[in-house]
């Protein structure tokens, strides 16, 4: 009868498995944060693609939908959140749409709460921004459409003035022969 593996002495220990036996306690530390780092290195790029993808869908997505509907609510961010999340689940099936969109949808409210809170504590929110924005472009082009509008005033009157001068000058002509 032949015993477990775990019942084994563990002087003998397994072949082909590599055991590092460390002085003290802080080099192991050491040497467990430098495998982490090289891990981290190694795999890291396989993730970091998908979130940087993740998050530029989620932001497109939601400031489209801010901008079409001209006001920043919650809603925006569950919907881009269920839309990102249904997106990257799609090949899944239909059980992995259902799951990302409910996924999106969870992570995208609080998403959305922090982002709007962190706007309203910077002073000044996206679409107070875009309307001062647009507000400050419209007086910037009332302004120049004025300042045309009266420079073009002043060539009327210089015109009107330069021909009515004309004929006074004609008339003291004929006058004087």
């Amino acid at each position: 009868m032949r015993l477990p593996e775990f019942s084994q002495p563990a002087k003998e220990g397994k072949p082909g498995v590599k055991i590092a036996r460390f002085l003290g306690k802080r080099i192991a530390q050491q040497s467990a944060h430098r495998a982490g780092l090289r891990s981290f290195i190694r795999y890291g790029w396989r993730w970091s693609w998908r979130v940087a993808t993740f998050v530029t869908i989620f932001n497109m997505v939601s400031t489209g939908l801010s901008v079409y509907r001209n006001k920043t609510t919650i809603s925006n961010f569950a919907s881009a959140g269920a839309f990102t999340g249904a997106l990257f689940r799609m090949h899944l099936g239909l059980q992995g749409l259902a799951g990302g969109f409910v996924f999106g949808t969870a992570f995208g409210i609080p998403a959305g709460g922090l982002l709007m809170t962190m706007q309203k504590l910077a002073g000044e929110t996206l679409q107070e921004k875009r309307n001062r924005e647009r507000r400050e472009l419209y007086e910037q082009k009332l302004a120049e459409w004025q300042s045309r509008l009266s420079v073009m005033e002043v060539l009327g009157q210089t015109e009107s003035n330069a021909q009515g001068g004309s004929e006074t000058e004609q008339a003291r002509e004929s006058t004087s022969y």
